[in-house]
């Protein structure tokens, strides 16, 4: 660090000698003469210079205790008692960085995991049997009400069609309940409908390869308006969430948007998605998205399809060509076909589900909007007259409101 001492400029040369002549070439530059005035010990910086420009090194004074002081600790601090040194910087120790820990700490495990999820699945459940409860259920408790006379019995089966259970299967049920002896009209009704739930598969349904090295294929299927698209997007979520790697196939190239909204359920469940140009070929569609989960070893593949009429034979056969398409890709492959139904279209959706049946061979039914009927007796009629389980129910409109079909719970609904 150099000191400067304020002064006046080096004397100028003789008044008498011009100011444009050059100095002569052998003569010596003048010396410095120091700075006289009252200022002349300030610092003032680059004004204190020698004859030829250039800084001093060399001080004609001794700086004092302080200014050396300053200049070796130039963050340093003046105080009352001279230069203080400024205390370092310490960081104040925060708190440990909190460890992972699952919902039961140390104590947890898979089967608590999977039992806690069911447990919100049935009380979501319970909660979107609601309507069917206090309509069909509670039509039902009123007619249990009777001794188990004629007029009993005709309440009973009355109850029962208008709950969508279907009047061939309902005559059925009170016929097959009235022989039960050393019961109620209740307990034998309940146990006719639970009957009819008990042949079905057992366990919730879970997504299984298609073929060796395959993921699962499930190929979606119904009618128009029936929630068919937003069905894959929640079905699409809940495998995600299970950690399974999901490709949806946009093979409803018909519906105006339904290729966007496909990729919007796609973006919401983090699954990935094959499409093609609006009106393209679906079974070309189901055949790049096949080839792209293979290669992606994805573990299922949603596709989508175009609503249809069942009476509309030209749009049936789209079906069986794309299942045509999937059988050339992986011989031998097993393909899982879901029917979306709407719970609010009753029997009319019963004779839809039979005619996709027929053409395609359905191996599950997703009852949706089962939130928004006060009926509910549908379900027993398709497990009958359908002879096709029922997989997830839709009670809501959130992503996870769609949940697997839980017979007994469902029987519990209507009688508890």
């Amino acid at each position: 660090m150099r000191f400067f001492r304020r002064g006046g400029q080096p004397q100028e040369p003789d008044s008498a000698q011009e100011p444009n002549s050059a100095p002569q070439p052998d003569s010596a530059p003048l010396p410095a003469q120091p700075a006289v005035g009252p200022d002349a010990d300030d610092l003032i910086g680059d004004e204190w210079r020698t004859a030829d420009g250039e800084p001093s090194d060399t001080l004609g004074f001794e700086p004092s205790e302080l200014e050396q002081d300053l200049a070796e600790s130039p963050d340093a601090v003046l105080g009352s008692d001279g230069v203080i040194e400024p205390a370092p910087i310490i960081a104040p120790a925060g708190p440990a960085p909190a460890q992972p820990q699952w919902a039961w700490g140390a104590e947890w495990s898979a089967e608590k995991a999977d039992a806690a999820r069911r447990e919100r699945e049935h009380e979501q459940l319970e909660a979107g049997l609601e309507k069917t409860r206090s309509g069909f259920g509670a039509r039902l408790r009123t007619a249990f009400g009777g001794i188990g006379t004629d007029a009993d019995w005709e309440e009973v089966e009355e109850t029962l069609i208008t709950g969508d259970v279907g009047a061939h299967l309902s005559m059925s049920i009170v016929e097959r309940a009235r022989k039960r002896r050393e019961v109620t009209v209740e307990q034998a009704v309940r146990a006719e409908l639970e009957a009819i739930l008990a042949g079905r598969d057992e366990g919730p349904w879970e997504p299984r390869p298609a073929a060796e090295g395959a993921p699962a294929i499930v190929l979606v299927v119904g009618v128009n308006g029936t929630g068919k698209t937003t069905t894959i997007g929640k079905l699409a979520a809940r495998e995600r969430a299970l950690g399974h790697r999901v490709v949806l196939a946009a093979a409803d190239t018909f519906r105006a948007a339904a290729i966007d909204q496909l990729r919007i359920w796609a973006q919401r469940a983090d699954a990935e998605i094959v499409a093609h140009a609006q009106n393209a070929d679906p079974a070309a569609v189901v055949y790049d998205a096949l080839d792209a989960a293979i290669a992606r070893r994805a573990d299922v593949l949603i596709a989508d399809t175009a609503g249809r009429l069942h009476t509309k034979a030209n749009l049936m056969d789209e079906l069986t060509k794309i299942r045509r398409v999937i059988d050339k890709r992986l011989p031998g492959a097993r393909v899982e076909t879901f029917f979306v139904l709407d719970a609010t279209t009753g029997q009319n959706g019963l004779a839809q589900a039979k005619a996709f049946h027929e053409a395609v061979k359905l191996s599950g039914v997703v009852l949706t909007k089962l939130d928004s009927t006060a009926k509910g007796g549908i379900v027993f009629a398709i497990e009958r007259d359908l002879g096709v389980p029922v997989r997830f129910v839709g009670v809501g409109e959130q992503a996870d409101d769609l949940l697997p079909f839980d017979p007994a719970g469902f029987v519990a609904a209507l009688f508890d």
